[in-house]
C-alpha cells in the first residue's frame, strides 16, 4: 500500500518558516565576528528571549556601525532611563561562560580593563549612538554604557550591547557620569561570583530591565 502524502497548509508552512528566522535590527553589522543568538553564556536555557553572542575581546577594536539616526527611543521606569530593546537588545562575550568565571570576570586583579575598547573607538561610537537615540543632552553626563556590563560577561564592542545612557533625573548637570545602574551591575557581579545566581540569569535580568534586576533575582 502506498503511503499517504499530506500537504502542509500554506498558512502553517509560513509559520514554520518564520519560526526558523530571527529578527535583526536595522544597522546589524556584517562583520565576520557577528554571531547568531544563543541561549546564554552558560549554555542553559531559561525564561525570556535568547541573547546574541558578539565577537568577544579583540586585540584591535574598530568603530562599529550604529542604528540609523532617530530610530531608537528611550523608555523610562520610575524616572530611570532604559534602552530601546530593538536597538540595544544586549550581546554577550563568548569568552565568558559559567564554567570559566574564576579565570575571567571573577578573577582577582580585574578582567574588564584588559578587554575594554579604547576611548578613541568608543568616543566615535558614542556620538553616533547619541544620534541613533536622538540624545541632545550633555555628553559628559551621559555614559556610553554596556547594557550587559563587562563584569557580567557583556560583549566589549558589539553595537547591540552599547547605548548612550542619559543621566538620572536628579543628576546635577556638569558633574560627570554617575547613575544608579552601575551599583546594580556590581551587586549582580558579586552574586554571580558567589554562586548566588547563574551568569545567564544575571545577564537576562539586566537585559529585561536593569531597574528590577535585583528584585527579580531576589537579591534585594
Amino acid at each position: 500500500m502506498l503511503p499517504v502524502r499530506r500537504t502542509v497548509p500554506p498558512v502553517l508552512l509560513s509559520c514554520l518558516l518564520l519560526a526558523g528566522c530571527s529578527a535583526v535590527p536595522l544597522g546589524t553589522p556584517t562583520s565576520p565576528g557577528a554571531r547568531s543568538p544563543v541561549t546564554g553564556a552558560s549554555g542553559s536555557a531559561g525564561a525570556g528571549p535568547a541573547i546574541a553572542v558578539g565577537a568577544g575581546p579583540q586585540k584591535h577594536y574598530t568603530v562599529q556601525r550604529q542604528p540609523a539616526a532617530g530610530s531608537c527611543h528611550y523608555r523610562y521606569e520610575h524616572g530611570e532611563p532604559l534602552q530601546d530593546p530593538r536597538c540595544t537588545p544586549g550581546a554577550i562575550s563568548p569568552a565568558v561562560t559559567q564554567t570559566d568565571l574564576a579565570s575571567t570576570i571573577c578573577r582577582k586583579g580585574g578582567y574588564t580593563s584588559g578587554v575594554r575598547p579604547s576611548a578613541y573607538v568608543t568616543g566615535k561610537e558614542k556620538r553616533l549612538n547619541a544620534a541613533s537615540y536622538g540624545f541632545t543632552g550633555g555628553m559628559g553626563d551621559a555614559e556610553y554604557d554596556h547594557l550587559i556590563s563587562l563584569q557580567l560577561g557583556g560583549d566589549p564592542n558589539d553595537y547591540r550591547n552599547l547605548w548612550v545612557e542619559p543621566a538620572d533625573p536628579d543628576h546635577r548637570q556638569g558633574s560627570g557620569v554617575n547613575n544608579r545602574k552601575d551599583p546594580v551591575e556590581t551587586k549582580l557581579h558579586t552574586a554571580v561570583c558567589k554562586g548566588q545566581v547563574t551568569l545567564a540569569a544575571a545577564q537576562k535580568a539586566i537585559v529585561a530591565d536593569w531597574t528590577t534586576a535585583l528584585s527579580t533575582l531576589h537579591l534585594g
